[in-house]
């Protein structure tokens, strides 16, 4: 229990708490780690991915289980939390920048600086595609929620988030290597990115319904 302004005792929303902490922690690390690309064979199609494109269909996972559970203005405030922890990721990169690595260090200034050099134009064409992806995607939900009239778990679940990652994989493409790409490669690299991430969601979605099922238990119970 946790005790508001007025001094009352009230419940501490424990899955609240867990939805919101495995959301910023996936956006923050995809980031992080958005400047390796790799290949990922699937046997019918070898992708060509961003390693930041591994974790981050967790969050729109999670934003949608803050949608259908606390409603969308709570999951617009997370969005919107994700976006200061960035910030706040890119102004702790900046600081480890500016001092030099011992001689010894594990990691030496070079290796820093080609890891995180260009992380700061990483963030922010994902923070661009980021708000504009995930605030359509809440947007969506909650339309697919009303036209089902609440029904239905696996349609909103799926036909907000494989179109609202169409729109994040072309903007953050667009950011990034709009005059360093030609544009077939940048088109290939959009097409692999949503159809890797689209196919995740369509995965993903037996865990939307035991995560609603988990979730909606455990917030009955008071911690």
């Amino acid at each position: 229990m946790v005790r508001d302004q007025s001094g009352e005792e009230r419940p501490v929303d424990f899955p609240f708490l867990i939805l919101a902490a495995v959301f910023l922690s996936s956006l923050v690390v995809c980031n992080l780690i958005a400047n390796k690309f790799l290949t990922v064979d699937l046997g019918f199609k070898v992708f060509t991915l961003s390693a930041g494109a591994l974790p981050y269909p967790i969050t729109f996972l999670a934003t949608d289980l803050l949608s259908e559970l606390y409603g969308r203005r709570r999951a617009n405030q997370v969005v919107w939390s994700g976006f200061a922890a960035s910030l706040f990721a890119l102004l702790a990169l900046w600081m480890g920048a500016q001092f030099s690595a011992i001689a010894d260090s594990p990691v030496s200034d070079e290796t820093y600086a080609a890891a995180f050099s260009n992380t700061w134009r990483v963030i922010a064409a994902s923070m661009l595609a980021y708000l504009f992806a995930q605030f359509f995607d809440v947007r969506l939900f909650h339309f697919w929620k009303r036209l089902t009239k609440g029904r239905h778990l696996w349609l909103r679940n799926n036909a907000s988030t494989v179109f609202s990652q169409l729109l994040d994989s072309v903007l953050v493409v667009l950011v990034l290597f709009s005059g360093v790409w030609e544009a077939e490669q940048m088109v290939a690299t959009m097409f692999d990115l949503w159809l890797f991430k689209a196919m995740v969601a369509l995965v993903d979605t037996p865990l939307f319904y035991l995560g609603t099922w988990w979730l909606k238990r455990a917030s009955s119970r008071p911690l």
